[in-house]
């Protein structure tokens, strides 16, 4: 079975993230810069929250806030789960489609090492039953 480890060796886990005193419209900015949908909000060396488009559009926009005015600290996801490399995708996809959740914040001894998204976690599936398929095959051929 799949664990997160696997997500994060093939994806890497190169953490972006802001401080929870930067304005949304910087968050933002990064976001669409680095083409992701959500950031992690870290204050030095400790984690803090998410911040996701999901956030903005709920939390900003929809409230007619500023993103100009309104602080990341303001509007970030807190109290997510948190997963380690060492759970298993299957607990991952179980955990985003109950909470309806989208990132997963992924912590090794107690300290931040990646994240993960519902579409990691999506890619990962389908890689792994291509990979189930191929052997399956090559059994059936090798008989």
């Amino acid at each position: 079975m799949k664990k997160v480890a696997h997500i994060l060796q093939r994806k890497g886990s190169k953490i972006i993230s802001v401080s929870p005193d930067t304005t949304v419209l910087s968050a933002l900015q990064l976001m669409a810069e680095k083409n992701i949908g959500s950031v992690m909000v870290m204050d030095g060396d400790a984690y803090m929250g998410l911040l996701t488009e999901r956030d903005y559009a709920r939390k900003v926009i929809l409230k007619g806030h500023s993103s100009t005015e309104t602080l990341v600290r303001e509007i970030m996801s807190t109290g997510l789960p948190r997963i380690t490399p060492e759970n298993s995708v299957e607990t991952c996809m179980h955990m985003m489609s109950e909470g309806n959740i989208r990132y997963l914040p992924v912590f090794e001894n107690d300290n931040v090492c990646g994240i993960i998204s519902i579409n990691d976690v999506v890619t990962e599936t389908i890689l792994s039953q291509k990979e189930q398929i191929e052997q399956m095959h090559s059994y059936l051929h090798s008989s």
